[in-house]
């Protein structure tokens, strides 16, 4: 390697005049190579750095400033090219790298030969894509998102934005937004009359601590079927401030309990000498006796509603009914009395009157 102090020959003796000749030829031969400019440098002058031995570094003169054009890798035999706006055929370079951003301009990175395109980040990285939009699939075919192995696919926005899933650009689709925020939701919207499909044959929903809710997002009522409502039995709640849980069978199916089913029994209080009992409230009763009293008409009937009571005496207490109570030959039954007694009574409502289904009397209390 070598650089002559000029390129012009001067007149001289032969000898001379060859010496000059060859220390011009071996700096032309090297490109000029060293660890600062060549003396003769001009202006569209090439030359080679040399401060790096290793890998040296190709410079161009424009008159006034060293543009470095690329560095030679002897190691590894390659041209790294430093000019962002250098073209070049990357083919033949099995692990090309970027010295800052890819470009691409109006053009896309598509593979012709139905080759994956793989965004592999080193290490623990992440592959962040910034943009507002980022679409998958062609207009045709449908997108797979998928993780290519075991791993977990994990998708996320770049800041405290939404993420939103949808089809055809967003156009005529369901979506699936995740808001951001501390207690973010997942909304899952079809389109227009379409309905959210789960494709598994479990669904399971909530933590392993905390309880878990099925519940609608508006006023509509929750309906719970199987086959797309088709030769199905539901379960529907109904929204409002008094809604009904329905339970239907299909053709001649039956509600089976495979296991105990039963209406938890709550107390009802006597004040004033009188007894209040809701009836939907307090289907299965019970009342321990502190005074002679009265059983007023229970609230909230409904017709083909059964209720029950047990009476449990604290005293010698005389029990009354209201006239809405309908008792065997229209009398009245006399009741126990007595303490430490138990009566049991069962009601089965009309539509207008309470009519006694069975009792059974003076039972001990324990």
């Amino acid at each position: 390697m070598a650089q002559a102090d000029d390129y012009v020959l001067a007149n001289q003796g032969f000898s001379a005049f060859r010496s000059e000749l060859n220390e011009i030829l071996a700096a032309v031969n090297t490109l000029n190579a060293g660890s600062s400019a060549p003396g003769s440098i001009a202006a569209g002058s090439l030359w080679l750095d040399t401060t790096n031995a290793t890998t040296p570094t190709l410079k161009f003169y424009d008159g006034s400033d060293q543009i470095s054009l690329c560095t030679f890798n002897y190691s590894a035999n390659t041209v790294n090219w430093l000019d962002n706006t250098v073209t070049a055929d990357l083919s033949g370079d099995s692990s090309p790298q970027l010295g800052g951003d890819l470009d691409v301009v109006t053009y896309d990175i598509v593979s012709t030969s139905n080759r994956d395109i793989d965004i592999a980040p080193h290490g623990t990285g992440d592959v962040v894509l910034k943009a507002d939009t980022v679409t998958v699939g062609d207009a045709a075919a449908a997108a797979t998102l998928r993780s290519s192995g075991a791993g977990t696919l994990t998708v996320t926005t770049g800041g405290t934005t939404d993420l939103i899933l949808s089809t055809n650009n967003g156009t005529n689709s369901g979506t699936i937004t995740i808001t951001d925020g501390a207690d973010g939701a997942i909304n899952l919207t079809p389109n227009g009359t379409g309905n959210v499909q789960l494709y598994a044959d479990e669904v399971t929903i909530g933590d392993s601590g905390a309880t878990a809710t099925l519940s609608s997002n508006g006023t509509g009522n929750l309906l719970l079927n199987t086959n797309s409502g088709t030769n199905s039995s539901a379960i529907e709640i109904t929204d409002g401030a008094n809604g009904a849980i329905d339970f239907t069978t299909n053709g001649t199916g039956a509600i089976k309990f495979n296991d105990l089913a039963y209406v938890p029994q709550q107390a009802i209080t006597s004040t004033s000498n009188a007894v209040a009992w809701d009836a939907q409230a307090k289907s299965n009763a019970y009342h321990i006796t502190t005074e002679n009293t009265t059983f007023s008409a229970p609230s909230n009937a409904v017709e083909g509603a059964f209720i029950c009571v047990e009476i449990n005496y604290n005293g010698s207490h005389t029990i009354a009914w209201n006239t809405v109570f309908e008792f065997a030959a229209s009398t009245e039954p006399t009741t126990t009395d007595t303490d430490a007694k138990v009566d049991i009574f069962i009601f089965k409502y009309s539509g207008a009157v309470w009519h006694e289904v069975g009792r059974t009397l003076n039972l001990s209390e324990s």
